[in-house]
């Protein structure tokens, strides 16, 4: 029985191990982790690390690692609302309701809270800066890889030589 030409199988070029085991063409890899809580009473907080490996020509530093807390997740999402043309995905809520006091638990500190937040910091940023435009952004590359955010930045664009 011959098979008709309509459904014959599309020959397909073999993979080699080493095209299996090398790195990927373009990649960009965040990780927000290890959240940390720091202070007490009103001046509580707590940080997260974000570390940051690519081999996109356009980040100077292929490997980075800065440590963030939520208000420079809003910073970043508010710079990228106001100056670039992408639409910026939401953030993990605030939680205003964990703020309230007379708690019978820890509020914004609870470990789960803690956890539900760094999932969907994670998401955020990773989101944000797989997005073409994004990647060209000061504020993004400041965000990812300065230890301290210059609040009063010239925004602009990042240029690639």
């Amino acid at each position: 029985m011959t098979t008709p030409t309509a459904t014959a199988r599309i020959s397909s070029k073999k993979q080699t191990l080493e095209d299996a085991y090398s790195p990927p063409a373009n990649f960009l890899e965040i990780d927000v982790s290890d959240p940390q809580t720091h202070g007490v009473a009103k001046k509580r907080y707590t940080d997260y690390e974000v570390r940051m490996k690519t081999n996109l020509p356009v980040f100077k530093l292929k490997e980075s690692g800065v440590r963030r807390r939520y208000s420079d997740f809003e910073w970043l999402r508010n710079e990228l609302e106001r100056d670039s043309k992408i639409v910026v995905p939401p953030l993990p809520g605030k939680a205003f309701k964990r703020q309230l006091p007379f708690r019978g638990d820890d509020g914004l500190f609870e470990d789960e809270f803690i956890e539900d937040r760094r999932k969907g910091l994670e998401q955020f940023v990773n989101k944000v800066a797989g997005h073409p435009l994004a990647q060209n952004e000061k504020c993004l590359h400041m965000f990812l890889q300065e230890p301290v955010i210059d609040k009063n930045y010239v925004p602009g664009k990042i240029r690639t030589t």
